[in-house]
């Protein structure tokens, strides 16, 4: 007779850990495709943007933030999580369509691709465990948002946005889409550089927003991993985090 035993489960802290550094560290790859596409670096993409749309760029940048949680979280209940392919391919010819017609096209396109973006940061919450309707994590969904972006050329090296916690005062969800605006409009500025490149226009905008989905999508397996783990072994995020930093041979940096 065979008697099952009530005890927990050994987590294996160390392996997931590992799957988690792995999987952060291969996140930026696609990323490096897109530039050799437009034949450039990502330093000097934000400079090739007229000026009145860097000007805007924080402004615009909070306003698809607003729209994109209103209609990702609303649309739940009618368009069920898509296979992470899909969504690749969905975003690629969003931006393939943003890129045909150069920036204004592109800027068109930004509150569209942000609204998909989100709904696959929601989707991997839920694969996750978690209730994508809750308030603290739509709080996560846009924290992601503010890892360093796929055009980075840091090769990750940002962990901040994994340990970063928002000061709310006010509206709680405007609260954190500011904290959170500033540094995503820098990486949306350079995805509207990329597509407005001449002549490549549709190739450069579906091989960056292709980039921009695998990227966000890696970062919330990140996030929602490590929040997960915490909850399971039952051991601090700010230590998982620091373990994590270790395994990525990081130093600790002021959040």
């Amino acid at each position: 007779m065979q008697i099952e035993s009530n005890l927990p489960s050994t987590i294996d802290v160390e392996a997931r850990l590992d799957q988690i550094a792995k999987r952060y560290k291969s996140a930026g790859g696609v990323g490096s495709n897109v530039l050799n596409v437009i034949g450039g670096s990502a330093e000097g993409l934000i400079d090739k943007l007229p000026s009145p749309v860097r000007r805007n760029l924080e402004s615009a940048t909070v306003k698809a933030l607003g729209q994109a949680m209103k209609a990702a979280t609303s649309t739940r209940s009618m368009v069920p999580d898509q296979k992470s392919w899909l969504n690749q391919a969905v975003s690629a010819a969003m931006g393939a369509a943003g890129g045909a017609g150069g920036l204004p096209t592109a800027l068109a396109e930004l509150p569209v691709t942000t609204t998909l973006l989100l709904r696959v940061i929601q989707g991997v919450a839920v694969e996750h465990g978690f209730d994508a309707h809750a308030e603290n994590v739509q709080f996560d969904c846009v924290q992601v948002f503010s890892a360093a972006g796929p055009l980075s050329e840091d090769d990750g090296a940002d962990l901040a946005f994994l340990s970063a916690r928002v000061a709310l005062s006010g509206p709680a969800m405007q609260a954190v889409i500011a904290k959170v605006a500033p540094r995503l409009a820098l990486v949306l500025g350079q995805k509207l550089a990329a597509q407005a490149v001449p002549v490549l226009g549709a190739v450069a905008g579906a091989a960056t927003n292709y980039a921009y989905t695998s990227y966000y999508q890696d970062m919330a397996h990140v996030h929602f991993g490590l929040r997960s783990l915490a909850i399971e072994a039952d051991i601090p995020q700010e230590e998982l985090v620091a373990r994590l930093r270790q395994k990525m041979g990081r130093t600790p940096s002021k959040i």
